[in-house]
């Protein structure tokens, strides 16, 4: 068994807009940033398990998530999220102040989104 670390691309797979679910925790949610790799404290990233920690070489999305009991800001590695258009639209509150609506399963940014 091989020890090097997974091979990440560094390339965003997802943009703004596109309904993302995460891939072990059971949330959602709409992406409304992209950084092209980890841009958030130090602190943040080190209360991450470190079984589960990803690499910071590679896209962070910040989403409009919501799980079964809330909504809230989530910030999450390109390794952790798969597309999850076919679950229909996110029902955060906040969707409708950043997007017109939604399209083929992906939200349409609103023009004064664009600042």
């Amino acid at each position: 068994m091989s020890n090097h670390k997974n091979v990440i691309n560094p390339e965003p797979l997802f943009s703004i807009g596109d309904i993302v679910k995460h891939r072990l925790y059971p949330f959602r949610g709409v992406i409304v940033d992209v950084d092209p790799e980890f841009d958030n404290t130090d602190e943040w990233y080190d209360a991450i398990p470190e079984e589960v920690r990803p690499e910071k070489e590679q896209p962070f999305y910040h989403l409009l998530a919501e799980n079964s009991d809330s909504y809230y800001a989530a910030y999450v590695s390109q390794q952790n999220l798969l597309t999850d258009k076919e679950n229909g639209p996110v029902s955060h509150p906040d969707v409708d102040d950043v997007f017109d609506g939604i399209s083929d399963g992906k939200y349409t940014l609103r023009r004064e989104a664009f600042n």
